[in-house]
């Protein structure tokens, strides 16, 4: 089978998927593709996927391939640098079986990549699950000896406009089911208001569900300028010398910034910061807590994730995972009291008012006028 489609280019699947649609043809260079990634591919429409580099390596056994090539896409898997040095954005190209022709003429080939090819290739990566821990606890251990600080002792934390102290923190990170857990916790959000603190794309995910961030923690890269321009207070994360990858993009968008550097990850500083600046309770809603998902974002330890939990956890409530604990839902009987409660309200007004009866008489009449009565 043939298809043809745009080309849409970009080693960064995260960027990439903000302008994909359905009559593209994706083309990523993403190492053991991880969940968010395929789900957000998935959520884009895009059908057929061309990956220069391995899917899932054997690593570690990555969800992402499995969760694109169950969701109906095309994934091309390995197909090389070809597909980057010969096809420019805009392209028109077809993947067929499993080349890649740009003008009719082959210019790269990969695998196909099935369901039971992905599936084999995840049971063989789980023997090497082992190493992985051992390598990820060594990792970990050696960031704990140098920034056992970290727990000790205070942190110093920007000073925002916004004020913490004393309220309740939700802190929102793109990661896992994020989505679904922030969608729970919509009726909590309304009644508490609590301080919306997006780590990066966490920052969307809260503008999505009708709501403003007020601080936005990060490098910058993976959230929209609509977010960084939507008047929250925005905190980079920058490197222990000062350097901010994400100043550039903030000085040409021509928003105001804070400065922060540290050590660890930006849903860490994010916990940091409502914990040192007083909240009450804080709320995590996406945040990654195990090897996996550790290893999913590439990192080789979790020193920072752990001692930063350590820390704020008296007032750390993790929501992973809320949206399964329990759903409400409404009995036929209750809709029935709420049907006869409303009937009862209006039925009251109509004779009440005259206004309202004149109405309804109106309308009856138009009804009879209509069906000739």
């Amino acid at each position: 089978m043939r298809f043809q489609g745009i080309a849409r280019l970009d080693r960064r699947t995260k960027d990439l998927v903000k302008r994909l649609g359905r009559n593209d043809i994706a083309i990523i260079d993403h190492a053991d593709m991880d969940r968010v990634s395929a789900e957000s591919l998935l959520e884009s429409g895009v059908e057929v996927v061309v990956n220069a580099a391995r899917s899932i390596s054997g690593t570690y056994p990555n969800l992402g391939p499995l969760i694109l090539v169950r969701g109906g896409v095309r994934l091309l898997d390995a197909a090389g640098e070809a597909v980057f040095e010969k096809i420019k954005e805009g392209d028109v190209i077809e993947v067929a079986g499993d080349d890649v022709l740009l003008d009719g003429a082959v210019v790269a080939s990969g695998t196909r990549l099935t369901v039971d090819m992905v599936e084999h290739a995840m049971e063989e990566a789980k023997s090497g699950l082992d190493q992985q821990l051992e390598s990820f606890a060594r990792n970990t251990l050696e960031y704990i000896s140098r920034e056992k600080t970290l727990l000790t002792e205070g942190v110093s934390v920007p000073v925002t406009r916004t004020v913490i102290a004393g309220r309740h923190a939700l802190v929102v990170v793109r990661g896992y089911d994020f989505k679904e857990d922030f969608q729970a916790l919509v009726p909590y959000i309304r009644e508490v208001r609590p301080v919306l603190i997006g780590v990066d794309g966490g920052a969307d995910a809260i503008r999505d569900f009708g709501f403003k961030p007020d601080i936005i923690v990060g490098d910058m890269d993976s959230v929209t300028d609509a977010a960084l321009q939507s008047g929250a207070e925005l905190i980079v994360h920058a490197y222990a010398d000062g350097h901010a990858p994400g100043q550039n993009r903030l000085e040409q968008l021509g928003v105001q910034w804070t400065s922060w550097a540290m050590a660890g990850t930006s849903e860490d500083l994010a916990l940091l910061l409502a914990y040192e600046s007083g909240a009450e309770l804080i709320v995590a809603v996406g945040t990654h807590a195990n090897l996996i998902e550790h290893l999913d974002k590439g990192r080789k330890g979790m020193a920072s994730t752990f001692l930063v939990r350590l820390k704020v956890g008296p007032k750390l409530v993790d929501a992973k995972g809320v949206n399964k604990l329990y759903r409400a839902s409404v009995k036929p009987s209750q809709l029935v009291v709420l049907v006869v409660a409303a009937l009862t309200v209006a039925s009251t007004a109509i004779m009440i008012s005259p206004q309202a009866r004149n109405i309804v008489s109106l309308l009856l009449l138009k009804l009879r006028a209509t069906i000739g009565l």
